[in-house]
């Protein structure tokens, strides 16, 4: 049998809120075990499977933390909010000082009652964003970033700020609830000084959203307005030992989800996406092949992150799901025909994202790997059921990291 070497490599498809719980309009499964997976089933069968907590069993997780452990970095100790690793994502270069906050443009009435959290997931918000450049309350500036659709980043630049914040997002599921007053969290004189500018900023992009020619458009076409900036998880960047340096490996991550960009960045990992990669429902798969097989070449890992499958459960559009599920397995068919024999490829998610409860779970996510030399298992779908009884068992998100780098021989030895 042939003996693995430095020159083995691995290809790591994550989609993003994959884990589903059981649906009645299935029939009582869920979208991964109705949806048809020839390709995928066929290396379950070839490999060995297991179920994933990303951090450890009932904890329910963010992109951003799931990622970190993917990613081979500690998601407690290497996480310093989800503002900065999206304004990583976005290729802001956050200044010592800097606050940064995840963002979401969103529809309020004019009693600022939260209407839709995601202003009906309005596609571009550049023109507005362009509106809210270098807004200045005393001493303080501040500016957005769009991201993907609705998403965005608001930068807070000043003296004497921090993110220790409470959200002005109701969060999920909360709609119809008012905009929340923004409080300090341990009433430190930063704290409350940043939760006052960011209460007045919060009417002033009301006055100026909500008469923007974009949005008298969108109202006129019975569409939901982008009137309202809601924030949440802020923080300052600060630097930890990144995981190419850890490993002494060259990595790629290719995306089109600015979150994920941003944790590939802080692990050290090349990011690629191209025109077309939306980061929604509607991108186009085949292009992540296109761009594995180009960076493959001159890396050891390659992550592909799909982000269709978590806004499925959001939205609880089970079928849509289910047909994201089945062009993915199409396109790891195209993956496999250029690989070597030398090439782990592995499957696994983030998290889950149930279409019946539309937000994150802590429910375990099942995992996969297929490649040389690895111990095959009984197991012969890819599922979130059948892979409870692979040979990988249970295991977390920083466990998956280091099979994989030990399969390639990237890890140290523990010991002597």
């Amino acid at each position: 049998m042939e003996k693995i070497n430095n020159k083995s490599k691995a290809i790591i498809i994550i989609q993003d809120g994959l884990g589903d719980r059981p649906i009645d309009v299935l029939g009582g499964k869920t979208p991964l075990e109705t949806a048809k997976t020839p390709t995928i089933n066929r290396l379950a069968k070839e490999g060995i499977t297991g179920i994933m907590d990303p951090v450890k069993p009932g904890i329910r997780v963010g992109t951003d933390v799931g990622h970190l452990a993917l990613f081979g970095l500690d998601p407690i100790k290497d996480y310093y909010g989800r503002g900065p690793i999206e304004a990583a994502g976005l290729g802001i270069e956050l200044k010592e000082n800097d606050i940064a906050f995840r963002a979401n443009f969103a529809t309020v009435n004019e009693e600022f009652v939260v209407k839709d959290r995601r202003a009906g997931r309005i596609k571009s918000t550049n023109q507005l964003a362009k509106e809210l450049e270098n807004i200045k309350i005393k001493d303080c500036k501040i500016n957005i970033y769009p991201a993907t659709e609705h998403r965005a980043v608001l930068v807070i630049s000043g003296e004497g700020l921090s993110g220790d914040v409470t959200p002005s997002d109701p969060l999920e599921g909360n709609e119809d609830d008012r905009v929340k007053k923004i409080k300090s969290i341990n009433n430190t004189q930063k704290e409350i000084k940043t939760a006052e500018i960011l209460n007045i900023y919060t009417k002033k992009v009301y006055k100026i959203l909500n008469q923007h020619p974009l949005n008298i458009k969108r109202k006129k076409r019975k569409l939901l307005p982008a009137n309202m900036i809601l924030i949440r998880s802020g923080g300052k960047i600060k630097k930890s030992k990144k995981t190419v340096d850890k490993f002494k490996i060259k990595a790629a991550c290719v995306a089109a989800e600015e979150t994920v960009k941003g944790v590939a960045r802080q692990a050290g990992f090349s990011v690629h996406s191209l025109e077309g990669m939306t980061g929604g429902k509607d991108t186009n798969m085949m292009l992540n092949v296109k761009l594995c097989k180009k960076v493959i070449k001159n890396n050891r890992m390659v992550f592909i992150h799909i982000k269709g499958t978590d806004l499925c459960g959001h939205d609880n559009e089970p079928n849509k799901k289910i047909e994201i599920i089945e062009k993915v397995d199409k396109m790891i068919g195209e993956i496999l025909k250029f690989i070597d024999r030398n090439t782990y490829v592995a499957l696994t998610a983030d998290h889950s994202t149930p279409c019946v409860c539309q937000i994150h779970t802590g429910d375990p996510v099942p995992v996969l790997i297929w490649g040389p030399q690895v111990r095959i298992d009984k197991v012969v779908n890819y599922d979130e059921i059948s892979c409870m009884k692979g040979g990988l068992n249970r295991i977390t998100g920083e466990d998956f990291f280091n099979i994989i780098a030990d399969l390639l021989c990237i890890n140290q030895k523990y010991g002597s």
